[in-house]
């Protein structure tokens, strides 16, 4: 067995451990004895200072050195083994449950000095250890520091040490796959001595080079895949596509905003990518109303220029409809754009098919409907998918895949995020960023309120909705919690349907989709004026006439998240209000929150505040992205060694580097399973 296949062969392995205490390991995750590595030490105990017993601490890990004096085994069953010790100045119990009296004797023999370590009691006026974890003539056996582990109920802590220090003892010296120039930043330490220092007690909470190695190997097995992709679709040879300036021009002369320069490089950008022999592969990311669509639409224009079809793929079907009338309006009768979602009839469907195929269609819409296998394209050329930031690493790669060789990929995702968590969450991509917002488009005012003033509150949206305006009203819960002390979309829905009778609906993650589409409708064609709601609102749907949002307890809630619920609002060209809502007391972290929305509108900026203060885990969107199974490496902390990361994946690609050499680091950090789909 290689040292690869030990560190990845199971727990039960080890010498010592059986079945049961396999069974105990893996109710935590360990269930290889790599994965025992990363239970990391959360303390430590040190045993090194011998204690009187007048100087014990009560609830502390203590070493002392006593004579054993007496025994006291009592005949009733269940009740504790006692053994009465004593040194110089005073006396202490040594407690025993479930210990058997010939055990007790052995260990504990009457008139000798035992060194004993545990955690130290006091019960009846006297001193006890209940249970001591170590017991030893050998002094020297006990007064060492060890680290302190969080272990499964009924694993004890001299087992688990005594497992761990086993495998510790036997790592295996792995082949460095680190370059000299990057490990001579990191004083050329191994992977195997940073592991051991990771371990050592005296470590705990320090930084180093042995962690910074480390971090750094993580960071460098997730660009690895990214870029072995990168490379793997760029050597796909397509057909170009060849298109003038015709298409932009068009659109440009039907729309009534002028684009801004940032959309004009994402389109040159974009172009390039079409034109060029090598697949696009490629992020088109912009801040919440940035106008990515228009963009996006202008590619599809110019892939059919280019005799070959496109396909928008939204998240849910309202936002597939919006995007189908947009196009529609646009486009019209230049070309044929179908809508095929879900709720597409089944004739309607069989005639969408059979356009397709004979390439009567040139543009399709739809949701993920789209990619059904009945689904056929005759010269599929682009696919544009929107808002689809929780699809994997390995999900676009199958999905670009399925398009085949000459269909370029383009995603869209109107969650900001920070350069790091591009580089780890979208490293497959080229990226296209727009930051600027049309010219046309206002900012949107944020103001916070004391809930004590939701009065004024309800005569501001009274007055908004006599100048024909639409109101979002957004509470965190469902329904009344006795536990926690949010306004509730219910109780809130009840107040305000009283005030304005039939004007409002109510959208929670219970309410059915007819139901909740019905709604949304009703909201979109001005039947009703507000909509009260969970955090449920569709991303990217545009209500031209909503221009209010009032967000009850925003402390409770992320930035970027607050900043998503905003760009609800200010779609179209009205002046546009977000209202938040707080209880009395914040936080001072709630306060910075509010106070930095209510300053800036640049989702870009308010992402970085937003991880500065929460971390990247909780970043809207990122949970299921991958990213949270670093066990280590942190975009906000370790910001320098993604860089250098990004840095060596440069270097690696310009010298055509063969992955061999680092097969061994992504089997270690279970990447190897992406390396086989992509090989």
């Amino acid at each position: 067995m290689n040292g690869i296949e030990y560190l990845l062969s199971n727990i039960n392995n080890i010498n010592g451990i059986g079945t049961k205490t396999a069974n105990l390991l893996k109710k935590k995750n360990i269930n290889t004895i790599f994965d025992l590595l990363w239970n990391l030490p959360r303390d430590f105990i040190d045993r090194r200072h011998i204690c009187k017993i007048n100087e014990l601490e009560v609830g502390k890990v203590q070493t002392l050195k006593i004579l054993v004096k007496k025994y006291n085994f009592p005949r009733i069953r269940n009740l504790p083994n006692k053994v009465i010790c004593e040194d110089q100045t005073g006396k202490i119990d040594c407690v025993f449950f479930n210990s058997y009296e010939g055990y007790i004797r052995k260990i504990l023999p009457l008139n000798h000095e035992i060194t004993i370590s545990g955690k130290i009691n006091f019960f009846n006026k006297r001193y006890q250890i209940v249970n001591p974890t170590h017991i030893s003539t050998d002094e020297n056996s006990i007064k060492k520091i060890h680290s302190k582990y969080s272990l499964s109920e009924g694993l004890n802590e001299k087992k688990y040490l005594k497992i761990i220090n086993e495998v510790l003892k036997n790592l295996p010296d792995l082949d460095e796959w680190l370059s000299k120039d990057i490990l001579k930043r990191f004083n050329n330490i191994s992977w195997k001595n940073s592991i051991i220092k990771l371990h050592e007690p005296m470590n705990l909470n320090k930084k180093g080079d042995f962690l910074n190695r480390l971090i750094f190997d993580e960071i460098l097995s997730n660009f690895l895949i990214s870029s072995s992709i990168r490379r793997k679709i760029k050597k796909i040879k397509k057909i170009k596509k060849k298109f003038d300036n015709q298409p932009l021009n068009f659109v440009k002369k039907k729309i009534n905003f002028k684009l801004t320069n940032d959309q004009l490089k994402a389109i040159d950008e974009i172009n390039s990518d079409l034109k060029s022999d090598m697949k696009m592969f490629r992020l088109l990311q912009g801040d919440v109303g940035s106008g990515k669509t228009i963009v996006s639409l202008i590619s599809c224009l110019n892939v059919i220029q280019s005799k070959f079809q496109s396909v928008f793929m939204a998240p849910t079907e309202i936002l597939a409809k919006q995007h189908f009338q947009l196009a529609e309006k646009l486009f019209h009768k230049r070309i044929k754009v179908k809508l095929l979602t879900g709720k597409t009839e089944n004739k309607e469907k069989k005639n969408i098919q059979k356009d397709l195929i004979n390439g009567k269609i040139d543009l399709l819409i739809g949701t993920h409907s789209l990619f059904q296998e009945k689904i056929k394209y005759k010269n599929l050329g682009l696919i544009i998918i929107d808002e689809q930031h929780k699809f994997g690493v390995k999900q676009r790669k199958k999905l670009s895949d399925k398009a085949g060789k000459n269909c370029d990929v383009l995603v869209m995702s109107a969650t900001p995020i920070p350069r790091t968590m591009i580089m780890t969450v979208y490293g497959d991509m080229d990226t296209s960023i727009i930051k600027s917002k049309p010219k046309d488009r206002k900012e949107i005012k944020t103001y916070s309120k004391n809930e004590k003033n939701l009065n004024q509150i309800i005569e501001f949206v009274k007055k908004q909705i006599h100048y024909g305006n639409q109101i979002f009203w957004v509470c965190p819960l469902i329904e009344e919690s006795k536990k926690v002390d949010h306004q509730s979309s219910v109780k809130r829905y009840e107040l305000l349907k009283k005030i304005f009778t039939n004007k409002v609906g109510l959208l929670h993650g219970g309410v059915e989709k007819f139901e909740k589409d019905k709604i949304l409708n009703n909201f979109l064609n001005k039947k009703i004026d507000i909509i009260v709601s969970t955090t449920v609102i569709e991303v990217g749907i545009d209500f031209p006439n909503a221009n209010v949002i009032v967000i009850e307890n925003a402390n409770k809630f992320g930035l970027s998240q607050l900043h998503q619920l905003r760009g609800r609002v200010g779609r179209g060209s009205k002046e546009s209000f977000c209202i938040l809502m707080f209880k009395s007391n914040l936080s001072d972290n709630a306060k910075k929150r509010i106070n930095i929305l209510k300053s800036s509108n640049d989702g870009f900026k308010i992402s970085e505040e937003d991880m500065k203060l929460r971390g990247y885990g909780d970043l809207l969107g990122f949970k299921q992205s991958g990213i949270k199974n670093f066990r280590l490496a942190d975009p906000i902390l370790n910001e320098d060694l993604f860089l250098l990361a990004e840095k060596e994946i440069k270097r690696i690609e310009a010298n055509k580097e063969n992955l061999e050499k680092y097969f061994s680091l992504l089997k270690l950090y279970d990447r190897a399973d992406i390396l086989n789909d992509i090989a």
